[in-house]
């Protein structure tokens, strides 16, 4: 039932050896193909073997999902853009998808949206706490680590240390904290993600309380996702056992740690900001946008855009074709839409050629908002976004005001 929570390991050997924490998660997904649960697992692999390259694949054969098998710490695909953009919103068919927490609660924005089809989705949830970008993490592997990139076979987090594990099966640990501030470790946003467990999913699986490596803690958030476990338990897919009194504090102290690490870069990434007169802070913001080309990219990587008629372009008349960089109402636009559901992925920032920092301004408005309106994007499906409705409550606040 909902809030159940197993210790548990897959039963399958040749996906044990392969996969990580016991190979759970592969085991799940392989057992909701063959049990007709779903018709396809939307998830992760390396391309052509490589690390730091990974791509979504659609998999309909229970026997190809030991492809996804391993997590891929070095890429960060955009899952909920591509259920949204290419697989129809699961409005069609079946799907099981493996979603880190900016995933999932990229999927329960666009559900509020009417993009995607939660009816259709079984949800697996991944604890994160962050992901490295592919080409700092490459120069890392070589200029911090002494090693060649092609050898790492598996990357780790885990008490703000960064471990790699070589093919010879030698391991190599870091300091997080003192690889980020010489720029490595994590992307800008996961740094900042207070989101470790992916609470808002059917079923949120991680190694956090699991009692050795070869564990994983499963704990079920939906109905949905405890009949699914249930299930597979009952099919022999895995093993589990009730975790312990200290397995579950574990788990929690964990998170706690994670959340107050994020919070005390916020701090850091923020603190010049709020140094700043509202003048100084509106000539830094348009200093940033004065260098963008319009390339789109931010909007075409949101995961939360989803206009058909987009008002960004030109034939809408608001934003002057032909201008580079556009007019100021180009990025305001584009983040005034998006500031109150922004889930903090990361993508907008990721894909800009002029590294405009947009997540860092996204994320300030975004809790600005949140502390006005008492509203946490993708956590809860029927809880509507504050720029699309509006209460009677809200409509007697005079004075309201937003500062970026």
């Amino acid at each position: 039932m909902k809030g159940d929570m197993y210790i548990a390991r897959s039963s399958d050997k040749e996906i044990v050896e392969k996969a990580e924490c016991g190979g759970v998660v592969t085991s799940l997904l392989k057992f909701a193909l063959e049990s007709n649960r779903v018709d396809a697992v939307l998830s992760i692999k390396a391309r052509d073997g490589n690390r730091y390259d990974g791509i979504p694949v659609l998999i309909s054969d229970p026997e190809k999902i030991i492809e996804t098998a391993g997590a891929l710490h070095c890429v960060s695909p955009n899952i909920a853009r591509c259920l949204k953009e290419y697989l129809d919103g699961a409005s069609s068919m079946k799907i099981a998808v493996v979603a880190k927490p900016c995933d999932a609660k990229a999927v329960i924005e666009l559900a509020k949206r009417e993009q995607i089809n939660l009816d259709n989705l079984l949800l697996i949830g991944l604890n994160c706490t962050g992901t490295l970008p592919s080409a700092k993490a490459k120069r890392m592997m070589q200029e911090e680590f002494g090693v060649d990139p092609a050898d790492v076979v598996a990357e780790d987090i885990e008490d703000n240390k960064l471990t790699i594990r070589l093919k010879d099966g030698a391991e190599k640990e870091k300091d997080l904290a003192a690889l980020e501030e010489r720029g490595y470790g994590r992307r800008d946003n996961c740094r900042r993600c207070e989101t470790t467990i992916p609470i808002m999913a059917d079923i949120a699986c991680g190694k956090w309380g699991a009692t050795d490596k070869n564990t994983t803690l499963i704990e079920v958030y939906s109905e949905k996702g405890s009949d699914f476990v249930e299930a597979a338990i009952e099919a022999g897919k895995i093993k589990v056992e009730q975790p312990s009194g200290d397995a579950i504090e574990t788990r929690r102290r964990k998170n706690e740690a994670a959340i107050e690490l994020a919070r005390q870069w916020q701090e850091k990434d923020f603190a010049s900001l709020k140094e700043m007169s509202s003048d100084e802070r509106f000539d830094y913001w348009f200093g940033q946008f004065s260098r963008c080309i319009k390339c789109y990219g931010c909007r075409d990587a949101c995961p939360i855009c989803y206009c058909k008629d987009c008002y960004l372009e030109a034939d809408r008349g608001l934003v002057p074709p032909g201008v580079i960089p556009p007019d100021i109402m180009f990025p305001l636009l584009r983040i005034t839409h998006v500031m109150d559901s922004c889930v903090n992925c990361g993508q907008c920032q990721d894909v800009c050629p002029m590294e405009l920092p947009l997540s860092c301004l996204i994320f300030l408005l975004n809790r600005e908002l949140a502390g006005i309106f008492k509203y946490e994007p993708g956590m809860k499906v029927d809880e509507l976004p504050p720029l699309r409705t509006v209460t009677d409550q809200e409509l007697s606040i005079r004075g309201v005001e937003v500062a970026f």
